[in-house]
């Protein structure tokens, strides 16, 4: 697989070319090492402190070009050198880098944590003409702000009674909206843990180890915190000393107008969302609090999200890079495997095998 190098700043066109490079030039200069050790090394007689001596050690040198370079037939001297050279070029690493390609970064790490409980079925919200529930109003404008968000890493949280991490923090936007579809009321619990739900996301966000970067959670819950082991505002506290920013969304409509047996009345529906903490938890980490009452509310708070939070602006350089040691490496593997086929079926070996048969 390529590997990807990092070139700042750069983007596509600005002078970058593909090329060709080594790795690690440096090993080059082993190249003359053979023609020292050949030139300044004395060379030892094969049976020199020999246990057993061959009367035949003169051809045993003789075969593997032993001696002196003058002693050395130049065919297997020239191979020799082939392969010395091809063996320092794959250690050299031979790389070829291809056109730059752009990738949007902005190195934040987005969580999105919604609300599953009970109270998400009440339908005052109006899309297309037809009245449906919080979640499906939710669902709807959150997938055309998940779409702009090019270059963050976004994650989904649920929570109701309990709280999930239903998609960890990823560039993959289209999954995100994939689960965000599949998410169901009363999946987590009828009840509301917001202060679960900003615990697991500082969790989330601890866990992903960035240095640098802006954390973001956006909180969306048209409720009160009925559940949960931990306060909202002890979380939003810890939150903060993360440096984690929270923008909290209160959805729900002020009013709808209810028939009954006496006629026509008008209720709130949101009477118990609670606005004064949702917005004590986004003032307290440097966020806002959005009321989110219609389809079109909905849309102007994602709207006013990514002026607050922009997406990708710049675009880090990056170079494919593909290794190429392994072509010089097998080039040289098969010249010794060659060699070494052609020596154990020389002419002269097969006439004197011959030779011994038939004396025999």
């Amino acid at each position: 697989m390529p590997r990807l190098r990092r070139l700042g700043q750069h983007t596509a066109g600005e002078g970058l070319t593909r090329m060709w490079q080594l790795a690690w030039p440096w090993m080059l200069l082993l190249l003359p090492v053979p023609w020292f050790v050949r030139r300044y090394v004395s060379p030892d007689p094969m049976d020199k402190d020999a246990a057993l001596r061959v009367p035949l050690a003169v051809e045993f040198a003789t075969a593997t070009g032993a001696g002196r370079l003058g002693g050395a037939r130049p065919w297997r001297l020239a191979l020799l050198s082939i392969v010395w050279v091809l063996v320092v070029l794959a250690a050299a690493r031979p790389q070829h880098i291809g056109e730059p390609i752009a990738l949007p970064m902005t190195g934040r790490d987005l969580l999105m944590a919604v609300d599953l409980s009970g109270s998400m079925e009440e339908r005052d919200f109006q899309l297309n003409g037809q009245w449906v529930d919080r979640l499906t109003a939710t669902k709807a404008v959150a997938k055309d702000f998940i779409e702009r968000r090019v270059g963050d890493r976004i994650g989904l949280i649920l929570f109701g009674r309990e709280t999930y991490l239903q998609t960890p923090l990823t560039f993959d936007r289209a999954t995100v909206q994939t689960l965000l579809d599949e998410a169901v009321i009363g999946l987590a619990g009828t009840e509301t843990a917001i202060g679960d739900a900003i615990g697991l996301a500082i969790k989330t966000l601890t866990d992903a180890e960035i240095d640098e970067g802006r954390r973001v959670l956006i909180l969306l819950t048209d409720g009160a915190n009925t559940a949960g082991a931990v306060e909202p505002l002890k979380a939003a506290e810890l939150a903060r000393q993360r440096g984690m920013v929270i923008y909290t969304i209160g959805i729900g409509a002020d009013a709808v107008l209810v028939r009954s047996l006496f006629g026509v009345r008008q209720v709130n529906p949101s009477a118990d969302l609670d606005e004064e903490t949702l917005t004590t938890i986004a003032d307290g980490t440097g966020g806002a609090y959005f009321r989110a009452r219609d389809i079109a509310g909905f849309q102007r708070i994602y709207e006013v999200l990514d002026e607050l939070e922009p997406a990708a602006t710049d675009e880090s350089g990056f170079r494919p890079v593909v290794e190429h040691f392994y072509w010089p490496l097998a080039g040289a593997a098969l010249i010794v495997l060659a060699w070494a086929f052609a020596g154990v079926v020389t002419p002269e070996r097969r006439a004197r095998t011959s030779a011994e048969l038939g004396h025999a």
